[in-house]
């Protein structure tokens, strides 16, 4: 039998990406320039500049199952055509659209709130964040109502960066775990939000993952309400309600308890039963054997 820090690594190898999927987000990041290159060429009117992945695929904190791959998509200001999208930022991701549904194979192409979709047949879906720079700094985005919000995922992965050089690498790591916690039990907590929170909670991240998630889950309450990193998306708590949060402290509150008498199992010897009880938090793939 696997002792309880044996199963944690068993478990981390068990949900991060396989090498099969990292060189398919590699693959379909290089397709969808492919395609955004044709289809937006230097000579027309809205020519692209550069196409980046972004989110958790950038960050190294994707889990499995991967269900979507996000990449940003920069177009060139060229003679000033952001000006006929400015208030009509969904006829931008249309047109966006039109343009790889004509260029493309895919037999699925949808466009609408803040991204172009890439449905594939198998594997995970690309999701196209395409932007205009501000000369103010941070990107301009589709909002989803016609204008434009502001973001930079680029800064945001340079802040976990920075994070887990100052906090050590078992910080990614964590991230997972917490992740998984948080997709086995209703995914009360939107993905980027937890990473801020993880990030910002911890002011070092060693390899004993099972104190480190007791930790967070006692005092993670008094974290939900924290701030985009970048400086643009304001509190990222905005999106929960009174009740939502409740509901999240309560979590909280019963995974604190069940950690900490995982930890009393282990300690005595009972890694069965320590094991047995993690499950139960991070789901049905957890060794428990």
């Amino acid at each position: 039998m696997t002792t309880t820090a044996q199963a944690f690594s068993d478990f981390l190898l068990k949900i991060s990406p396989t090498d099969t999927q990292r060189t398919e987000i590699r693959d379909k990041r290089a397709k969808t320039e492919g395609y955004l290159q044709t289809g937006f060429p230097q000579s027309g009117d809205l020519p692209l500049k550069r196409v980046v992945l972004i989110g958790s695929a950038d960050r190294g904190t994707l889990i499995r199952p991967i269900d979507d791959i996000d990449v940003l998509a920069e177009f060139i200001n060229k003679d000033g055509i952001f000006e006929r999208y400015r208030y009509k930022s969904g006829d931008f991701l249309q047109r966006i659209r039109r343009v790889l549904d004509a260029k493309t194979s895919i037999a699925h192409i949808g466009a609408r709130g803040q991204a172009v979709r890439l449905f594939y047949t198998s594997g995970a879906y690309v999701d196209i964040a395409p932007v205009f720079h501000w000369n103010s700094g941070g990107y301009a985005l589709p909002s989803g109502d016609g204008g434009w919000i502001t973001t930079d995922p680029e800064a945001q992965a340079k802040w976990l960066a920075d994070r887990r050089a100052s906090v050590g690498s078992e910080l990614t790591n964590r991230i997972k775990l917490l992740k998984r916690w948080n997709r086995v039990h209703s995914c009360r907590l939107q993905s980027y939000h937890l990473e801020v929170m993880v990030a910002s909670f911890f002011s070092q991240a060693g390899s004993n993952h099972r104190k480190g998630l007791a930790l967070f889950f006692e005092g993670a309450g008094s974290w939900i309400d924290v701030s985009d990193p970048a400086g643009y998306s304001g509190v990222l708590s905005d999106y929960l309600t009174y009740e939502a949060r409740q509901a999240i402290k309560s979590r909280l509150a019963e995974a604190g308890d069940r950690a900490q008498r995982a930890i009393a199992f282990e300690e005595s010897g009972d890694h069965a039963e320590a094991k047995r009880l993690w499950a139960i938090e991070l789901g049905s793939e957890f060794p428990t054997s």
